[in-house]
């Protein structure tokens, strides 16, 4: 499907694929959050907005606009202000967005990214045929702390949905022993694991030569089948936005 982001003249915008790697996840020993495939996969699903010029802001606790402080760092101008009052910090995206008919756009924070003293709030816009940009906001979650956003830090994540998908989905509350072969393969999983975790604690063991177990990792059922998903995959290659005169 088509996403296009139309940029408003004069205007331009920093955005890109968003990566799989995180700062924190690379200071973790061993790198061993990377090995957490759901939260590799789901850190690139979608594309980062990025910041055009570095600044700090600080909520007072107030609920007015001038509570929130927005301090651009040497005499620039910052991307962000009090917009909305009550500890809110707003980012105005200069595009408009065009997702096929039927899809929506989930705007974000990047995801995987917390932050000190503020969080991201989150949006969903039927941008197959509004005229209207967005903004991104973050609530202050502490008043008087200072808050940076560095020149090229992300402060919104985008990635579309389809329309209605949600309302379509018919949840159900079962018991596991109702589904036999899912209970054998959850039960074989589950004894696996015990045990991969007792001989982590043995030097020398097949377990801390292995280190973690990569079944999810490698699409591979507990008892060492292949999984019955054909589109299994451990990374993603999100395209990047073409510019103006690409081919």
């Amino acid at each position: 499907m088509k996403l296009s982001a139309y940029v408003v003249d004069g205007h331009t915008i920093d955005i890109r694929p968003a990566p799989a790697d995180r700062e924190w996840m690379d200071n973790i020993d061993q790198r061993f959050a990377y090995r957490c495939l759901p939260l590799s996969i789901a850190n690139a699903h979608g594309w980062e907005i990025l910041c055009t010029a570095g600044f700090t802001a600080v909520w007072d606790g107030g609920r007015a606009l001038d509570a929130v402080t927005v301090t651009p760092d040497d005499g620039g101008i910052a991307p962000a202000l009090g917009h909305f009052g009550y500890g809110v910090l707003t980012f105005h995206v200069p595009c408009l967005f065009r997702t096929e008919a039927g899809f929506d756009l989930m705007v974000s924070g990047p995801i995987n990214r917390p932050k000190d003293a503020i969080a991201p709030l989150t949006g969903l816009i039927e941008t197959d045929w509004a005229p209207y940009s967005f903004t991104m906001n973050w609530q202050f979650t502490r008043p008087r702390t200072a808050v940076r956003f560095e020149k090229g830090e992300p402060f919104c994540h985008i990635m579309p949905v389809r329309r209605g998908e949600i309302e379509a989905v018919e949840p159900e509350l079962r018991s596991l022993s109702e589904n036999p072969e899912l209970k054998r393969q959850h039960d074989t999983w589950t004894a696996n694991r015990n045990r991969f975790n007792t001989d982590l604690r043995q030097p020398g063991s097949e377990a801390q030569a292995e280190k973690w177990q990569k079944l999810y990792h490698r699409g591979v059922m507990p008892d060492g089948e292949a999984a019955g998903s054909a589109d299994h995959r451990t990374r993603l290659k999100v395209r990047p936005f073409k510019k103006p005169g690409a081919g």
